[in-house]
Order: structure tokens, then sequence, then C-alpha cells
């Protein structure tokens, strides 16, 4: 229920599916677009449809469509498995950790197949979102075993950034040395804004092999000890550990 004193927007039709926790905001779109879903008994086919939440019926395939209880999950996603509801290529996704009773969630931003550690996921989109988005400025830590021994320079070089091959500025907010052998080296990484293959492409531009990638940390929520391939729900206090760590944009 809307908060006592605030009045509940009228929202788009596909995010009103996603919102109230029902699939995917793209999942949503394609369920209005083929005429399967109805505002007060009368089919629409507009994704961006007017809804107002909590007043309107919504139903698709004619069954009532009621706000889901939210579920917040966080998962150790194992090295090879891709983060896809469903996969062409018939890869292991993160939906075969999963009960097969759970209702639709999804994960929040992404790990590649070749990555693993803390991967969050929930049908709270708007929750989601919010850490996801790159102004919420969220630090995100990782464990990274690189075949090399970095030097003092070389971690500044993460710092300071560097310009990668395909011409883009990288750089991660802090870069420590956590143990080392004489050919290789396990590094700890922060980043509070990551792009797509983030530290895999600094180290590449410094012609490094990065050979395990592990989130192990998002603000001050930790990884710990969850077995690989397992998943524990997030109470509040779990949640508010996400946001410990946020800076304010400069």
């Amino acid at each position: 229920m809307p908060a006592k004193g605030k009045t509940q927007r009228n929202v788009g039709l596909a995010r009103a599916l996603s919102k109230l926790g029902y699939c995917s905001r793209s999942r949503a779109e394609e369920l209005v677009r083929s005429g399967r879903v109805r505002i007060n008994s009368i089919v629409r086919t507009n994704v961006e449809a007017p809804v107002h939440i909590g007043k309107d019926r919504l139903e698709v395939d004619g069954e009532r469509i009621l706000e889901n209880q939210k579920i917040y999950l966080m998962l150790n996603k194992p090295r090879g498995v891709v983060t896809t509801a469903s996969d062409e290529r018939g890869r292991e996704t993160i939906y075969d950790y999963f009960d097969k009773e759970l209702e639709w969630v999804a994960p929040v931003g992404r790990l590649d197949k070749a990555s693993e550690g803390l991967l969050l996921v929930t049908n709270d989109s708007e929750w989601g979102a919010q850490i996801a988005a790159p102004d919420s400025r969220i630090a995100k830590t990782y464990h990274v075993q690189i075949a090399a021994k970095l030097i003092d320079t070389e971690l500044h070089k993460l710092e300071t950034g560097i310009t990668v091959a395909d011409g883009d500025f990288l750089q991660v907010s802090s870069a420590k040395m956590l143990r080392h052998g004489e050919r290789n080296c396990w590094v700890e990484i922060t980043l509070e804004e990551g792009r797509n293959r983030h530290i895999r492409r600094m180290f590449e531009g410094l012609g490094i092999e990065v050979r395990r990638l592990i989130r192990v940390a998002i603000g001050d929520l930790q990884l710990g000890d969850l077995a690989k391939g397992a998943a524990r729900k997030l109470d509040a206090a779990d949640r508010l550990l996400l946001f410990k760590k946020t800076k304010p944009a400069s």
C-alpha cells in the first residue's frame, strides 16, 4: 500500500506489471503487444497505457494480477553460469540454482559468464534499478587473480585510469595487493561505477591475463561463506548494508 499522505501516481502498463513483481519489463511489453493484458476488463496493446496501481484491475490471460510479496536474494554465482533466464546455446543459467516454485525474479546488474560471486536477485524492479543506477555510486568489491605479480606503479595506473583498446578511459576506485606468488597474485578492486567487462578490459590494457574474478561485496553486504551456487534471503538489515558505502555524486 502507498505510504500515508502519498498519492500513487499512474504508470505505464508494462512498467506496472513489472512493478507488481509479475514479470520483467521486456516480458510485460511482449504480453501487452500480443493482446493478453486487460485494464479494467478492456484489452490494451499500448505498453504505455496509464495504470493506477491499487485502483485499476489488471489481468493477464484472464487472471487478475495482484502485487507479489517482495523477494530479495543473494546468490553466489558459479563461474561458467550465465545470468539470462534462458540461453539459446543451452548453457547453465542462474535460474538452475533456484527453486522451480520461486516467483519471477531478475538479476540486479550482471556478472559475465566467466565471473563469479555475489549477485543480487529480486522481483522489486524499482529497488533493483536503484542499486544498479550509476548515480547510486554503490561500491562493488572484487577479488581478482591475475597471471602476473603487480608492482606499485601498475596498481597506481588502475586507480588513475588507462585508455583501453576501444578508446574508453577506465579507472577503479581502489586497487590493492592481497597476496602474491612468483607468477601470479590476488588483487582487491573496488568500483563505484562499472562498465561492461570493466576490470577485464583494464587488465587486458596492461597486457595481463585475468584468471579468476570474484565479486565479494556490494556496499557493505559481504558474500562471506555462502557456498558456491547457494542463495539466501536478504532481510532489512542486509539491504541497508548495500547503501553504507554510497557516496553522493560530485
